[in-house]
């Protein structure tokens, strides 16, 4: 008797889902549809040829190590450089507090692997990143949520409310906030990394676009203002090193928005214990990153190209988010609100109640132009009136026929509302 597939899986798949926005865009494969959904850098800004000479040469004089296994926490070189690059940003490391990751999602899986238990919590912004949802369901996870607005997180009474149900973390975006496209104040920071340590309860601070600031000061990120606290705490003692022992802040970031995707390229940085542990589920996954993928990369970023490289990235992006925004405010009725990122790739628009942008989205498709559900954000699911638009990956040209139909989607939509009786 043959027992059907359906039958064999572990219990865990029930709670498992194909992410929304790789189905959706398959739906919007064709050419002819604007596609404003994929959260994709833009491709014609990839260093192919600078990647191609880089991979030549590591092929040429250290092609045998490329190609062998390696250690599981990284490419040193790689680590180091990674090191120094975030201390112009205050964070405190050093390269044995650095784990390199395929790719920052296989670190969202790595700490729901190390950190959540059946059954646990975890605090989230409403909305809050896709893919983390999508990778702490897999560990049956239940969500606690505050929610979001102009400043990031809401640091009121709510914040506080959600600390006492005892989640097990804390998870933060506190940079041009995907999907909300807003960052949190300094303010705010000190706020959260003082209620954490207060109540016991870590904060996973996941950063994929803090490099991708088009205007605005810059704002220490929240592990910079956790190693301040501790070593004022130690100041006494001597020990001003507090951050690579009792740190509360975990820290996730990426080349994924800088440098290419395809590489599968993030890391994560924590106190040395920690990355322990995820060295030991990491070899669980995958044993290592690709070898012959870290030292390309390090041959590409070593030189000083990254900088420049992403100086061009600001420029272009913040020409699209611009051109974004001036197309919502010409083709937008005046009910529709947004974000207006300072940096990133997202910015996120709310329409009046009643207006389902799950139903909105297939009317969408056929005006050939494409957004993602603002439910897929949400922990609990349910009807959105909000949705999120990419302004990356798309040409000035796209942006303004793209915005333009989507426009019209809209005020249709809003139009057809307001005949409903009440």
């Amino acid at each position: 008797m043959t027992t059907p597939w359906s039958q064999r899986y572990a219990q865990r798949m029930q709670w498992m889902s194909s992410s929304v926005i790789r189905e959706l865009l398959k739906l919007t494969d064709r050419p002819e549809v604007i596609s404003f959904a994929g959260g994709l850098p833009a491709p014609e800004l990839f260093p192919i040829e600078t990647v191609e000479r880089a991979a030549t040469k590591v092929l040429r004089e250290q092609g045998s190590r490329a190609l062998q296994y390696s250690t599981t926490e990284g490419y040193r070189p790689l680590r180091e450089f990674i090191v120094e690059r975030m201390s112009r940003y205050g964070i405190p490391a050093r390269a044995e507090n650095v784990l390199i990751t395929s790719g920052s999602q296989q670190a969202l899986d790595m700490i729901g692997k190390i950190l959540i238990n059946p059954g646990d919590r975890v605090l989230t912004e409403e909305p809050t990143y896709l893919g983390a949802l999508q990778a702490w369901r897999a560990y049956q996870a239940d969500f606690v949520t505050v929610p979001l607005d102009d400043d990031g997180l809401c640091c009121d009474d709510r914040l506080e409310e959600a600390l006492c149900a005892g989640p097990k973390f804390m998870y933060v975006l506190p940079n041009f906030h995907n999907p909300g496209g807003v960052t949190l104040s300094l303010e705010r920071r000190k706020r959260i990394v003082e209620v954490g340590d207060r109540y016991g309860i870590p904060i996973i601070e996941d950063d994929p676009y803090g490099q991708l600031r088009f205007e605005g000061d810059h704002l220490p990120p929240l592990l910079v203002l956790d190693a301040e606290r501790l070593n004022h705490r130690d100041h006494g003692n001597g020990n001003s090193n507090g951050y690579f022992r009792d740190g509360n802040v975990i820290y996730l970031s990426t080349f994924s928005k800088t440098l290419a995707p395809g590489l599968r390229l993030g890391w994560i940085v924590a106190p040395e214990p920690v990355i322990q542990r995820c060295v030991m589920a990491k070899q669980g996954m995958d044993l290592h990153t690709s070898t012959f993928d870290q030292m390309v990369a390090y041959e590409v970023v070593h030189d000083g190209f990254l900088d420049e490289h992403v100086r061009k990235i600001r420029r272009v992006y913040s020409e699209r988010r611009d051109l974004m925004l001036e197309m919502l405010e010409r083709h937008f009725p005046p009910e529709a609100r947004w974000t207006r990122p300072q940096g990133g790739l997202f910015l996120w628009v709310t329409l009046p109640e009643g207006i389902d942008t799950a139903e909105l989205l297939p009317v969408a498709v056929e005006h050939n132009v494409a957004f993602v559900p603002g439910m897929a954000f949400h922990p609990g699911g349910g009807p959105s009136s909000s949705f999120r638009l990419n302004f990356s990956s798309s040409t000035p040209e796209q942006i303004e026929t793209g915005m333009r139909r989507l426009g019209e989607v809209v005020a249709e939509a809003l139009e057809q509302s307001r005949a409903v009786p009440a």
